[in-house]
């Protein structure tokens, strides 16, 4: 890494980009997002990659059922926290409960992020609801719908002042010999009025946040 005191060495790269990216020797070789030769250092052992390659399945929403199970079959323990309900759209039954409860249920593209490609059925209109029932026809393998979930609410400086706005928080657990949770984490904040989309591609804003007990 190039910095103000000449060049230092990495030892771990956090990954944010989809593996094909990832090194255009070993991969895609028209990405210019990945660093050339990064997968040879890997394959050394000189380098650590945190989201290492392939764990880009656990991205699938089609995965969210099966957390309780993996629990229970990795850990032998039982989950501590429930799962949000999540309705296969593959599924006959599920399609057929999701179809009868649209304007109830957020609905999401298995692959999708970002916030993009899915409905908030309580926030949608009529028209909107009738298009994505449309999508969910044609391809229901590419959907899992779940409850609109009631998202806590802050105070946030916005242009009109100070107003609640939804949020959700994402702490930060370090699990080596000990399980450890870090001493900061990430609360997303959905700035749009009455909106519950908090991703930053959406118009989603971050606040500080502090663990000061753990």
């Amino acid at each position: 890494m190039r910095t103000t005191r000449g060049p230092k060495r990495v030892d771990v790269i956090y990954r944010r980009i989809d593996d094909d990216y990832l090194d255009p020797l070993a991969f895609r070789p028209d990405s210019s997002l990945g660093v050339p030769g990064l997968l040879s250092a890997y394959r050394a052992g000189r380098v650590t990659l945190t989201n290492a390659i392939g764990t880009g399945v656990a991205d699938d929403k089609s995965i969210y059922p099966f957390v309780p199970d993996m629990v229970k079959f990795y850990l032998s323990e039982q989950p501590i926290l429930n799962n949000v309900p999540t309705y296969q759209c593959r599924k006959k039954d599920d399609l057929a409960y999701a179809l009868d409860h649209l304007p109830e249920l957020v609905v999401k593209e298995v692959h999708g992020a970002g916030g993009y490609g899915m409905l908030v059925g309580p926030a949608s209109t009529q028209a909107e609801i009738e298009d994505f029932r449309q999508r969910l026809l044609a391809k229901p393998d590419s959907y899992i719908a779940q409850p609109t979930l009631a998202l806590s609410a802050c105070p946030t400086f916005v242009e009109s002042g100070v107003a609640p706005r939804h949020i959700d928080l994402r702490p930060f657990v370090l699990s080596g010999k000990s399980v450890s949770m870090v001493p900061g984490g990430l609360t997303r904040v959905a700035l749009k009025e009455g909106s519950l989309v908090v991703n930053s591609s959406q118009g989603g804003g971050t606040k500080d946040t502090w663990i000061l007990e753990k």
